[in-house]
């Protein structure tokens, strides 16, 4: 059973910082986040039908999703990969797009930041993977930020409910090779 998310701010409020617990190897936690078949089985906010259309794992590279609502509104999703580390990091640009990968804005807040600098971290102890996923706004204006910080409650929603499915699939069996 993966224990609770907790969520902290920076001093100055402008970084979201989601810890998770899973019960099961940090190898598996990565190939779960690495892996075209393992994200498309997990991957999305919970209540959402999700596609996952690519991975393309390597500096420059993109994983594109798209998300439909219950009332059938689609929305699309990018990563940029930033940095690699095998098994302990990956750094990507987060953002919305439309289905072609040009960037919008939040379909619900039209002041969201265009980009969010993610950082993603693993370790492992006993058989148990720590993540931890930072956020913060990039290249944002200080109206943006200043939604960001105001969308704390809903990011941290969406993450627990994500990492939920996560946790879902990481005991399943069904990940196993």
């Amino acid at each position: 059973m993966a224990a609770k998310n907790s969520a902290a701010a920076s001093p100055a409020d402008r970084v979201l910082i989601i810890t998770r617990v899973f019960d099961a190897p940090r190898d598996l936690v990565w190939r779960a986040f690495t892996e075209l078949e393992r994200m498309s089985q997990w991957w999305g906010m919970k209540g959402m039908t999700t596609r996952v259309h690519k991975l393309d794992l390597r500096p420059g590279g993109t994983f594109v999703y798209s998300q439909r609502t219950p009332d059938g509104r689609e929305m699309w999703g990018k990563w940029v990969y930033r940095e690699i580390v095998p098994q302990e990091r990956l750094v990507t640009v987060v953002s919305f797009t439309d289905a072609e990968g040009n960037l919008l804005r939040h379909p619900m807040s039209p002041s969201w930041p265009l980009e969010l600098l993610h950082t993603m971290t693993l370790s492992e102890r006993d058989g148990k993977t720590t993540l931890t996923v930072t956020g913060v706004p990039t290249n944002a204006t200080e109206e943006e930020r200043k939604t960001f910080r105001a969308g704390r409650n809903s990011m941290e929603a969406g993450f627990t409910g994500t990492l939920d499915q996560l946790a879902a699939y990481l005991s399943s069996g069904h990940q196993v090779d």
